[in-house]
């Protein structure tokens, strides 16, 4: 599915759509609300970057963070989750994640944690290990299963 029958498909089910970005910096927001007529259904997009952007505009809370660390499915979650809260959206992805370079043992660049929040329906989430491809490339790849799970999210709506 493109991102314009993705679009399409929203506004028929009259469905609005939020996004909760962290290692993407707002490219899921930015390739949906880069097709002409995306306003009916993108109601907004949060970038949140840091752990403070995190907790103020999505209410994620502290104790998440220092128990789970922001790249993780708990932290997502709650991305997710606090977009759908702090929006006026029925569907809300959310992504966090090392886009590299870097990384640790523990968490390795290429890491990326998802969220899917849709109205009435319990939060999924998932981890992709995308690799060290690099920086723009796991932020591409991130990108588009962000748009994926989208797609599934409407699916469910439907």
């Amino acid at each position: 599915m493109t991102v314009a029958e993705l679009l399409d498909r929203a506004k028929a089910l009259n469905v609005m759509i939020a996004t909760a970005e962290s290692c993407t910096g707002g490219m899921v927001a930015a390739a949906l609300t880069d097709i002409p007529g995306s306003s009916a259904v993108v109601d907004r997009g949060f970038v949140t970057y840091t752990n403070a952007a995190k907790q103020d505009m999505l209410g994620v809370r502290a104790e998440t963070l220092e128990a789970h660390g922001a790249v993780s499915e708990e932290v997502a979650r709650e991305m997710a989750e606090g977009a759908l809260a702090h929006s006026q959206a029925q569907l809300a992805v959310s992504i966090t994640g090392i886009a590299g370079p870097g990384g640790s043992e523990f968490k390795p660049e290429g890491r990326v944690c998802f969220g899917l929040a849709v109205t009435g329906r319990p939060t999924l989430t998932e981890t992709v290990e995308f690799g060290a491809a690099g920086r723009a490339n796991v932020r591409r790849a991130a990108r588009d299963h962000a748009l994926k799970l989208l797609e599934n999210g409407l699916s469910e709506l439907a």
